[in-house]
């Protein structure tokens, strides 16, 4: 079951400008997900309410509310982030360049 709903919310991923998530940062909704992480997976054990997990990886920083200063430097970038909505939240996700 676990694994349809992320395949589910993999089709729900999308690249988006975060000037176009402002709203969702400025009520406090904006979550980031640290690029070491698959966000969909991080968006899996949310829907399935894995307490354990997710608090410790907000606990190791890995998985917090997004900070003034990253909205800052994506909003002055125009940066493109991955995203993905679990209601009532936008989970955002730096986009990191791929090795070949």
């Amino acid at each position: 079951m676990t694994n349809e709903i992320e395949q589910e919310i993999n089709l729900q991923t999308a690249q988006i400008r975060w000037h176009e998530l402002q709203r969702f940062f400025a009520s406090g909704n904006a979550i980031a997900v640290d690029p070491s992480l698959d966000l969909t997976h991080v968006a899996t054990q949310i829907v399935a309410d894995n307490a354990h997990l997710i608090k410790a990886w907000m606990d190791t920083g890995l998985v917090d509310a997004v900070k003034d200063t990253q909205a800052q430097q994506w909003y002055e970038a125009d940066a493109l982030v991955w995203a993905v909505v679990i209601k009532p939240w936008v989970l955002v996700q730096a986009i990191t360049e791929q090795k070949n």
